[in-house]
């Protein structure tokens, strides 16, 4: 449901723009003859993209625990998960997973731009500086490590909702289990990870996922929104984001 959600969200908007196009000057090239199919086109448009963002996002949970990952969100509405192989030893790969830094990252700085809609900002995961490890500026600018296996797993937290009016306690910061425990109507939780594990013949599998929990159905509605439209770029970076782990650990550049 969620990829046709994003399917449906990126249609809707390539029918908005045609209508809205066609409205000044139709074209007749792909079948908008008028202003009036034109303005067809867009509503149609906008139907859709309703469609899109209300289809429902069922929960889903896992059948056994089987990373640390599943400590923290056992239970789950939006996850994405991209894996890929690598010619280097774990300890390298685990390594290379805590060094690569945004530069190494094809794209990811002009993603991230578009993400913030051009804005400038406080140095965040979607603003890093270049030349430092990404996980280091996650950790220092919203994310919380939640957990740690050396050279096999590691796993950030985020709250990427929170209620109205709702701020984090400045004198105790929110730990591992907090996270855990946090069932409150208006929170959506999101957790990421990266496990290694040994592939054979002197190669390491490297996987990454992406989970989140919505608390409520309220929340969910409006985080659906907001995941269906940036579900593409978010791939394409975890995609480009293990590309640049193996060639930092491929090259033996730790």
């Amino acid at each position: 449901m969620n990829l046709l959600g994003t399917i449906l969200v990126y249609a809707s908007l390539a029918a908005m723009l045609l209508g809205c196009v066609s409205v000044v000057r139709p074209l007749s090239f792909i079948g908008i003859a008028s202003r009036q199919y034109g303005i067809v086109v867009f509503l149609c448009g906008v139907a859709v993209f309703l469609i899109g963002v209300n289809l429902p996002a069922p929960e889903k949970r896992i059948a056994a625990r089987t990373a640390l990952l599943d400590d923290f969100l056992p239970e789950y509405q939006f996850a994405e998960f991209h894996s890929i192989r690598i010619r280097a030893p774990r300890e390298r790969v685990f390594a290379a997973i805590r060094d690569v830094t945004a530069n190494e990252i094809t794209l990811f700085h002009t993603l991230t731009w578009i993400r913030r809609f051009g804005r400038p900002g406080a140095e965040t995961i979607l603003n890093p500086p270049p030349n430092e490890p990404i996980l280091g500026v996650a950790l220092r600018s919203g994310f919380m490590k939640l957990a740690e296996e050396p050279d096999l797993e590691i796993v950030l937290g985020t709250l990427v909702v929170a209620p109205p009016g709702w701020r984090p306690n400045k004198e105790k910061k929110l730990t591992p289990e907090d996270f855990k425990a946090l069932q409150a109507p208006g929170f959506a939780l999101a957790a990421i990870n990266f496990r290694v594990e040994d592939a054979g013949h002197g190669e390491t599998l490297l996987t990454t996922e992406t989970r989140i929990y919505a608390v409520d159905a309220s929340t969910k509605r409006k985080f659906a929104v907001y995941w269906r439209t940036i579900y593409p770029g978010s791939a394409l970076i975890r995609v480009m984001w293990l590309r640049a782990i193996r060639r930092r650990a491929e090259s033996g550049n730790l």
